[in-house]
């Protein structure tokens, strides 16, 4: 018996592909008002439309008959849009329906293999520290038996806890990641790929502290995890002794330590400052050089280093093709997808033809 029409899964179709309802209802040649109340579960489309819509949203028809319930807003995306004004409604939608539907494989792939978790992931309350967010970094890198000094591999470590981390392509929207929690499955995080490696680590470093210290939304959920961020890369007692041991702080210095560190020259300008090392004069005329030569937009790019890669999800994703055998059209279709969106989601090149023997 075929399963129940869910119109939760035509909407997050439609908001994957960046449709508005109105210009699709058009497109297939149906009311909008009757997609309005497929979407909404009030009605059971007829099969004709079910299959223009499959067609046009290039889906197979067994994806709005998944029993799957899309999450709603994460706990730190509403904070991070109100400060975007630019992000249109049809902006946020695609960004989390497809943070969604990620999700979604991810609780159906975990069915058949499991991942080996050897870091715990704390949780800490901000208030009961004093609302010291530099401190719960510093007990998050004791946990976690990181050393002393640059923590090298953030996504390790996070992967190693039972995080998933993604890199996704948002180079339609101005954010730079979030985190997704779905009931019954790990934490996945999700990171704008073309963003430069230094942003892409203080981003993690930043959805990170959300996890450990943030379970129910606050005013100041976005400051704490920006200090945290702060003080799990660049910890002040570490820091300390290498700035006092420079002749001076200034942007050759800052140069230098920017691959070390693996953290933006501005960030180092701002732990500098609050350790009391630079005045502030001091501190703006560095800012000054920074607008001078346009570092605020863009640090320069010879500074640059490599992206960390990610490994949980391609390995969840390997163990599906290799160890248990799928192929990628069976893999897409036990994923309701087709097989090109799997490939592009992925990264998965597709499979070159080879000579058969025959016996």
């Amino acid at each position: 018996m075929p399963q129940q029409f869910n119109g939760e899964m035509l909407r997050l179709a439609r908001q994957f592909r960046g449709f508005v309802q109105k210009d699709m209802a058009e497109a297939i040649g149906v009311d909008a008002a009757i997609l309005s109340r497929a979407e909404n579960n009030a009605l059971v489309p007829a099969e004709h439309v079910i299959e223009k819509c499959a067609q046009y949203l290039r889906v197979p028809v067994a994806f709005f008959h998944t029993q799957f319930q899309p999450s709603g807003v994460p706990l730190s995306f509403h904070p991070m849009w109100r400060s975007k004004q630019s992000v249109t409604q049809r902006e946020r939608d695609k960004v989390l329906a497809e943070a969604n539907i990620r999700g979604f494989h991810l609780r159906k792939l975990l069915q058949s293999v499991s991942i080996a978790q050897d870091l715990p992931l704390p949780r800490y309350e901000p208030g009961e520290y004093g609302n010291d967010c530099r401190e719960i970094a510093k007990m998050v890198r004791r946990a976690w038996g990181v050393p002393a000094g640059p923590l090298i591999n953030l996504t390790n470590y996070i992967e190693r806890s039972g995080v998933f981390v993604f890199h996704v392509d948002l180079g339609y929207v101005d954010v730079d990641g979030l985190t997704v929690r779905l009931p019954g499955t790990a934490p996945c995080i999700f990171l704008n790929k073309n963003l430069p490696a230094d942003r892409m680590r203080f981003t993690l470093a930043h959805e990170l502290g959300h996890l450990v210290m943030h379970q129910v939304p606050s005013a100041e959920m976005e400051t704490e995890a920006h200090q945290f961020a702060s003080g799990l890369l660049i910890p002040l007692d570490d820091i300390r002794p290498v700035f006092r041991s420079a002749r001076r702080i200034d942007l050759p210095l800052l140069a230098h330590l920017k691959p070390q560190w693996r953290v933006s020259m501005q960030s180092l300008v701002f732990v500098a400052k609050d350790l009391g090392l630079l005045t502030d004069g001091q501190a703006q005329t560095i800012w000054k050089q920074f607008s001078a030569k346009k570092y605020k937009l863009r640090e320069p790019p010879e500074l640059d280093f490599a992206l960390e890669p990610t490994s949980l999800g391609r390995s969840v994703i390997n163990a599906h093709l290799k160890r248990l055998g799928y192929t990628q059209e069976e893999l897409a279709k036990a994923l309701v997808l087709h097989v090109d969106d799997l490939r592009e989601l992925y990264d998965l090149e597709q499979p070159r033809g080879g000579l058969r023997i025959v016996t």
